[in-house]
């Protein structure tokens, strides 16, 4: 079975929260690390703090363009705020 992911990478020195989308997430974090990725080129490493598995493409694309809005960054932000300063203070 196929699936769509969505995912949030972090960045925890520079505090920066990357949202985005994919088929395979492990070869498209590794991607991002390596600098391949020309929105996060600048923020690397990233470390991967959550994603979420859809079995339709628009319920993916709906959910990434929602946490992309001003509105879901806040909820991000808010439900990973823990992990966030945790990664912040180990860094």
């Amino acid at each position: 079975m196929k699936f769509y992911y969505i995912y949030v990478l972090h960045n925890p020195l520079k505090n920066f929260i990357y949202v985005g989308y994919s088929e395979d997430v492990k070869s498209r974090l590794k991607e991002h690390n390596q600098g391949k990725v020309t929105s996060t080129k600048h923020y690397i490493p990233l470390k991967l703090i959550h994603y979420e598995a859809f079995k339709n493409i628009k319920d993916a694309k709906r959910r990434e363009k929602y946490l992309k809005t001003t509105e879901g960054r806040r909820l991000l932000k808010q439900q990973y705020r823990d992990i966030i300063n945790n990664l912040s203070n180990n860094s």
